[in-house]
């Protein structure tokens, strides 16, 4: 059920630009799909590691 709803998620994600579905829906179904699925839990962590060092190393103004 959770990645019947993952891939939905993603799906209506890459529809944004309708009015009700949004892009806010890809990062959504990636966070639930990453639940089940290792490879995408792996790119899921990555990037918030990532994130995290960017975000980090930004020199104060």
């Amino acid at each position: 059920m959770r990645k019947t709803a993952g891939v939905a998620l993603v799906g209506g994600g890459v529809l944004g630009f309708l009015p009700i579905l949004g892009f806010w829906m890809l990062p959504l179904g990636v966070a639930v799909l990453s639940v089940d699925s290792h490879p995408i839990r792996r790119a899921r962590r990555r990037t918030e590691v990532w994130w995290g060092r960017r975000r980090t190393d930004k020199p104060a103004p």
